[in-house]
């Protein structure tokens, strides 16, 4: 079986750099524009390619921000089981608390509350 190839780090999806290559080029784009005195086509054809790197990035970041929202929503899901009893508090519990949640100042017993 012949070895694969290894493709450069800005060419994985054919043309697309990854996140990291395309903000650094976008950067010395926006650099090269502020501080240099190009011509207007240069300027258009960098702003051109910057408008595309641009694109990639903003891409990319919300690729990533869905996949953290999914990875936060299946750990929410797991730590609140609904077939989980210890969860449900039962008629007792409810009946020992006061209505915010805290022990009531008026508890049968002496112990000394922290909190």
């Amino acid at each position: 079986m012949p070895a694969r190839k290894k493709s450069p780090p800005g060419d994985l999806a054919g043309d697309s750099p990854t996140f990291e290559l395309a903000l650094a080029e976008l950067e010395e784009i926006v650099a090269a524009m502020e501080e240099e005195q190009l011509p207007l086509e240069e300027l258009v054809a960098r702003y051109e390619k910057g408008s595309k790197l641009l694109a990639r990035c903003e891409s990319v970041l919300a690729s990533a921000r869905k996949r953290l929202q999914t990875i936060s929503a299946s750990t929410v899901a797991q730590a609140v089981d609904p077939d989980d009893e210890d969860d449900v508090p039962d008629e007792d519990d409810q009946a020992n608390r006061s209505p915010g949640g805290t022990p009531d100042d008026h508890d049968d017993d002496d112990d000394i509350r922290l909190f």
